[in-house]
């Protein structure tokens, strides 16, 4: 009985150990867990398109090339050379207060009257013809080679109506006649009222009028005529 107990103890002991060891947990695995890295964001590079540029019709586009821009020698451009453009300097203007126009029949005369012309004409328009009685003309000399200028010379215009003052110049009415050879005439106008009073006065024209000696004059060549005598 005793062998029968223990052979029942051993062999619920041995199903016990079966049971125990099938029971029995197995180890659970480690995990290791790696650490994740985070999405790193890639940049999308849009895809570019090129187009090509058709080229314009009848031109060609070269490209220059080192050795070319190195080599380039300026070519020299024959042909008819540019007019240089002269600068528009502005004339200056001449004050006629009290006038309208004034004029004079030449730029020369002379002194005697054996040369023609030996005198000129003065010619002024006044602006104001109703409150303007009188029109006098200053003259005097200006040497050409020293600038000296005589004493002024004056004289009344005569009207000839609409407002209108002419005068004819000789030089033997003018101061210091005698003293001055190839001059310039200077003059000047200047309008008044009645009363003397002045109501209008050019500018001096200094350099426009030139008196000339009679020597100075070129003589006009006489034609020479032949006469034929026929012979009976």
């Amino acid at each position: 009985m005793k062998k029968i107990y223990i052979l029942l103890l051993c062999a619920v002991l041995f199903s016990s150990c079966s049971v125990l060891t099938v029971v029995t947990p197995t180890a659970a695995p480690t995990m290791t867990s790696s650490p994740t890295n985070a999405p790193t964001a890639t940049p999308i590079t849009p895809t570019l398109t090129f187009t090509a540029t058709p080229p314009l019709v009848g031109q060609r586009t070269r490209t220059p090339t080192a050795s070319q821009i190195l080599d380039f020698t300026p070519t020299q451009v024959t042909g008819t050379p540019l007019s240089l453009i002269t600068p528009n300097t502005p004339t200056p203007t001449v004050e006629m207060k009290g006038f309208v126009a004034v004029n004079i029949s030449g730029t020369e005369f002379y002194k005697t009257r054996e040369c023609q012309p030996s005198s000129v004409k003065f010619t002024a328009q006044v602006a104001d013809p109703a409150n303007t009685a009188f029109v006098v003309l200053f003259v005097r000399f200006k040497s050409k080679q020293t600038g000296t200028t005589s004493e002024w010379t004056s004289i009344t215009m005569q009207s000839i109506g609409a407002g209108t003052y002419t005068y004819d110049l000789i030089s033997e009415v003018m101061k210091a006649d005698d003293l001055f050879e190839n001059a310039w005439v200077q003059y000047q106008f200047v309008a008044t009222k009645s009363n003397s009073r002045e109501i209008g006065r050019t500018d001096i024209f200094s350099e426009k009028l030139t008196l000339l000696e009679c020597g100075d004059a070129t003589p006009t060549p006489t034609p020479t005529v032949t006469a034929t005598v026929l012979k009976p």
